[in-house]
């Protein structure tokens, strides 16, 4: 295999980064050009701003331009047209796919994509998989209910794009899926980390073993962060026998990064298609250096129906301070996203990101791969609460396996907490993106989750 046989696009995935640079800026003042003569939404937005498309000359001024947010796009779904409101740039029959968000922080978001749009969703997951070593000799299965949410939508014609043979697998119920899986001989498949862990346990149940029976070379996982958690990431190749990989997207962004094969501890940018900015969440100021983290700031520069542009995600992330053995120029952010500003909340004056906890669950065997945190108040003072379920045969060892529980989350995440154990089974199971942090306390102040 010579060099190039490992990049969908060998010349943009190796562009040097000053060109990559230019590329962006161009492809930013196009958008921005667009955005402004054919959304209102946006041309309102940058002219009560102060800002015209000409201002836009180099890659400083962009951090003059207005951020948007998920509170605005959905502010402006009342608006005409209907249901998207005028943040459309292009006339509503040339909208051609509908999703919507999962609403998991609220009311949900309504997408609007062109076909140009979707043939380019299409292409970014090409190289998404493409990176993760899929060919077209692969049969993929798609265990996911196709719905309203995009999901793994573009992962199928992705798949589809690269030769692959793809088993649609919505209808079938967890043991069917597995069967088919096993059936076909099946060699890779797409779900969140939740779903991952527990189609495993469901194929040990039905007394096949996943890593034995079936056939299973490869897993592309998305809507959790739990592929960039080593340990929950460990879980699943274990599991499967089989080569874990994640990526990250969003409906109202696009599939902006992926790990590949070479798995350097982070996640390649597709910065072909996606300009990420990293915005200090304290003083707003844009952070170039690796190692500091800020929340994500991010344009689709190719996507026309309804722009994304300066979307401020609450997701944040740092830049990691090494490039990648597989050669692309594609920056790398490390370990993934590390949490939502939403979700990243002081307890008992503590910092704490709910993905700490997972690594800690995770990277113990005696526990089952499901847990719950809830964070409450109990008068004035913080309460966390942990639940959790030990996997078969490790019940008699229970006082042990807490002691050491609590001291591993003493130091990572440096808390006490409140633990209750379940019978195996009795916690909530997840399909799609798993709910497993509560914080009542901004339930209780109207914040809402």
């Amino acid at each position: 295999m010579s060099k190039n046989d490992i990049y969908w696009n060998p010349v943009l995935e190796t562009l040097p980064a000053e060109k990559l640079q230019m590329l962006q800026l161009k492809k930013f003042k196009r958008i921005i050009g667009w955005a402004y003569n054919n959304s209102p939404f946006y041309r309102k937005l940058y002219k009560d701003a102060g800002f015209e498309p000409g201002d836009l000359k180099t890659r400083d001024d962009i951090k003059k331009i207005p951020k948007t947010d998920k509170g605005m796009l959905r502010e402006v779904q009342s608006r005409a047209p209907f249901p998207y409101g005028d943040i459309l740039a292009v006339p509503l029959n040339e909208v051609t796919e509908f999703r919507q968000t999962s609403g998991t922080t609220g009311t949900p978001v309504y997408q609007a994509d062109t076909w140009q749009d979707w043939e380019w969703w299409s292409e970014c997951w090409a190289y998404i998989l493409y990176a993760q070593g899929y060919r077209d000799t692969d049969r993929v299965f798609i265990p996911f209910g196709y719905n309203i949410f995009v999901a793994f939508w573009a992962g199928h014609y992705a798949a589809e794009k690269l030769g692959c043979e793809v088993v649609p697998g919505g209808v079938l119920d967890t043991e069917a899926r597995i069967l088919k899986m096993q059936e076909l001989k099946c060699s890779a498949f797409m779900a969140t980390p939740t779903y991952v862990l527990g189609m495993a346990d469901t194929a040990r149940k039905m007394g096949i073993d996943p890593v034995k029976d079936l056939f299973i070379r490869r897993i592309t996982c998305a809507g959790e962060p739990g592929a960039s958690i080593p340990t929950t990431k460990r879980r699943m190749e274990d599991s499967w026998g089989a080569k874990v990989y994640d990526h990250i997207g969003a409906t109202e962004i696009g599939a902006w990064s992926y790990e590949c094969t070479s798995q350097p501890g982070g996640l390649h940018v597709n910065e072909g298609f996606f300009l990420i900015e990293i915005e200090d969440v304290e003083t707003g100021e844009i952070i170039e250096e690796p190692g500091r983290s800020g929340k994500m700031v991010v344009t689709a520069l190719d996507r026309i129906g309804k722009p994304c542009i300066r979307f401020d995600s609450k997701d944040v992330i740092q830049w990691a301070d090494h490039g990648c053995d597989c050669g692309r120029t594609f920056r790398i952010i490390k370990g993934g996203v590390i949490g939502r500003t939403d979700d990243i909340t002081k307890v008992k004056g503590v910092l704490l990101a709910p993905t700490a906890i997972e690594e800690v669950v995770r990277s113990m065997s005696e526990l089952g791969n499901d847990y719950q945190v809830t964070v409450s108040k109990k008068g004035d003072i913080d309460d966390i609460l942990l639940e959790i379920e030990f996997n078969t045969g490790y019940e008699t060892k229970k006082e042990e396996v807490l002691s050491r529980l609590k001291d591993f989350l003493r130091v990572k995440v440096n808390l006490g907490f409140r633990i209750v154990v379940h019978p195996f089974g009795s916690l909530p199971r997840y399909e799609v993106k798993s709910k497993r942090f509560k914080d009542l306390r901004k339930e209780k102040d109207g914040g809402g989750h």
